[in-house]
């Protein structure tokens, strides 16, 4: 190979991820940067006796990456053992599986055989009913890379609109106590370094208040001019395009008319409702702070419509194709 392979984790196998790898990549016609699946084997065979598809991979051993040959292949790590299918099922065994492809994948990135990976969707409760104490994706690739959850925002974008995260999943009730001016500008940095790389000249980032009304001039709570906008101020000096606090009602739309090359959101529903509003098949996830490329698929499990193949294939692909845009 020319290049070093993009992992490609399947995420839960009882949902979308082994369904969705299938019918995006099963037909033969994959061109782009050599690939690396890792996941259990048997929900792959599942979907492509389902589909009538042959095999599209190669199985490497437990050498790993560096024994990968082929434009598709297939990685399961050994800890697995024999996977049993219960597609379109939530149950601990696919968090399991899930949990160690993750595990699998950020031993290659930390030891350089693979310089990014794109995710499948997983069940955070059966990641964590499985023994894996995490969140999501976001903060395990945090912890498992040695970055630190405080280090890392977590980024989605479609063509319209894109949104970075100043908390990523905590319960709302913690919310208020995680917005720091030392959080907000670690964001910022991130979101302006991707949106610099991605646009030659990009629109500055808007930033929404936490209250109704970004805080009404203080009569609805005191974050906006005690955090959010010193936060603002201090991206500025260092030469940061940003404005802001906006109420969150109303910075979306102008965001996605084009005005802002991005929107800062202060909690996960404030940002992802709009987003998913807009590019529900189509936006692509971001790890941003990561010392690899980490992009994936922005919807979950979808276990109702597992195999019945009316789940879009169209944010597998844009995950794909940023992660190799990201990596030129």
């Amino acid at each position: 190979m020319n290049q070093s392979p993009l992992l490609l984790t399947l995420g839960d196998p009882n949902g979308l991820g082994p369904e969705l790898v299938c019918r995006l990549l099963g037909d033969g016609s994959y061109d782009g940067r050599p690939l690396v699946l890792i996941g259990p084997e048997e929900s792959l065979d599942h979907h492509c006796e389902r589909l009538g598809l042959r095999r599209f991979w190669t199985e490497i051993d437990t050498s790993g990456v560096a024994s990968a040959s082929a434009s598709i292949s297939l990685y399961t790590p050994p800890e697995q053992g024999v996977f049993t299918m219960r597609s379109g099922q939530a149950h601990p065994e696919g968090g399991r599986a899930a949990g160690l492809a993750l595990e699998a994948a950020c031993e290659f990135l930390n030891a350089k055989q693979s310089p990014g990976v794109v995710t499948c969707p997983l069940n955070k409760a059966m990641l964590q009913d499985a023994g894996f104490d995490f969140p999501g994706h976001t903060e395990f690739f945090a912890e498992r890379l040695g970055v630190g959850r405080e280090n890392i925002c977590m980024h989605l974008g479609g063509p319209k609109l894109r949104v970075s995260l100043v908390t990523t999943h905590p319960p709302l009730t913690e919310v208020p106590s995680l917005i720091t001016r030392e959080r907000i500008l670690r964001c910022l940095e991130l979101t302006w370094g991707l949106v610099s790389k991605l646009e030659p000249a990009p629109a500055p980032i808007a930033v929404c208040g936490l209250n109704p009304h970004a805080g009404e001039s203080g009569k609805i709570g005191s974050e906006e001019a005690a955090i959010i906008a010193p936060a603002i101020e201090e991206a500025r000096a260092r030469g940061i395009s940003v404005e802001g606090p906006f109420p969150g009602d109303t910075i979306f739309h102008f965001a996605a008319k084009g005005l802002y090359s991005a929107v800062l959101a202060m909690y996960h529903d404030q940002g992802l409702a709009p987003l998913k509003l807009l590019h529900f098949s189509e936006a692509v996830n971001v790890t941003l702070g990561l010392p690899v490329v980490r992009t994936s698929v922005d919807h979950g499990t979808g276990y109702d419509i597992t195999g019945k193949d009316v789940a879009d294939t169209g944010s597998l692909a844009a995950a794909l194709a940023l992660a190799e845009r990201l990596l030129d």
